[in-house]
């Protein structure tokens, strides 16, 4: 059985139910801040780099000032302090406290931060790994700033909701004109004639961490990558369809409810994907957990 979550608030360690916040924080108000999400393998987090390369990213685009020099030790203490060998970090920085006013405070008030780590008992997506997913088709409801990893995630909210409800693991979101964007919580792949396609990042798309390492392994492996959009009408092209993200890794998409597309099982490519992805954890991380 997991062990209760460990938790770092500004400084201080704490379980996280012991954590309380002012309803005054901006993240409260306007979802003013952003956050990563680190996967924990042998007590190690994975990737460690990008993705406070990236947080660095998304605080400078929203204008949040804090040492993330210190708050990376912050984050690697409360790891280590939580005795947590497999699982995730979770780290959000908000601007701070303030009267609700949609402008910056000014003077500028204190970031809040907080990190929690969360174990695992078991690999939450091992399952899905091995038999692939089934997803759905959403309208793309989020504001035009995706390649920020802010708090503003309503529309993937929506959209997460929307295939809980049809029996589905994840949401694909579409444009008005159907050309696919991402998953709710992850990066969209397709393989046709053996090579992958993906939607460029320049298509108001997360960079995500494990989209890069996903690239980056294809190209050792010898498959072919094109990041070009693709559409909902020509998803019939597509010889397999998979996900990635930070927790889910390489995911296999083996259904589209209420469309034509389906697979018999995940496929040749997704399979080798996988299998890279493994031996890259192994090779940074020294075990495998699945």
């Amino acid at each position: 059985m997991a062990r209760p979550e460990w938790a770092n608030w500004n400084g201080t360690e704490m379980p996280l139910s012991e954590v309380r916040v002012s309803v005054t924080d901006r993240a409260y108000f306007f979802g003013d801040g952003v956050y990563e999400v680190f996967r924990v393998y042998n007590g190690q987090m994975f990737l460690e780099r990008p993705h406070f390369t990236r947080l660095r990213d998304s605080l400078a685009q929203l204008r949040i000032v804090t040492d993330v020099e210190r708050l990376e030790r912050r984050v690697r203490e409360t790891l280590a302090h939580s005795g947590v060998r497999e699982g995730q970090v979770y780290l959000q920085i908000s601007r701070g406290e303030a009267p609700r006013s949609h402008s910056f405070p000014n003077p500028p008030v204190t970031p809040n931060e907080l990190i929690y780590v969360r174990e695992y008992d078991k690999d939450p997506y091992a399952a899905y790994r091995a038999a692939g997913i089934r997803v759905l088709l959403v309208p793309d409801l989020r504001w035009k700033r995706c390649d920020i990893k802010s708090l503003n995630l309503l529309g993937n909210v929506l959209a997460s909701q929307a295939a809980d409800e049809a029996g589905c693991q994840e949401a694909i979101m579409m444009l008005e004109d159907g050309t696919i964007t991402e998953g709710s919580h992850s990066t969209v792949f397709g393989v046709r004639g053996g090579a992958l396609v993906t939607a460029p990042l320049e298509a108001n798309i997360l960079p995500g961490i494990t989209r890069k390492l996903v690239l980056e392994l294809a190209d050792r492996c010898g498959i072919p990558v094109k990041e070009q959009p693709f559409i909902a009408s020509s998803l019939h092209e597509l010889d397999e369809l998979f996900v990635t993200s930070t927790i889910a890794e390489v995911l296999p998409i083996i259904e589209i409810a209420s469309h034509t597309w389906k697979a018999d099982q995940p496929g040749p490519v997704t399979r080798r994907l996988q299998v890279a992805y493994r031996e890259y954890v192994v090779s940074a991380v020294g075990t495998a957990t699945h």
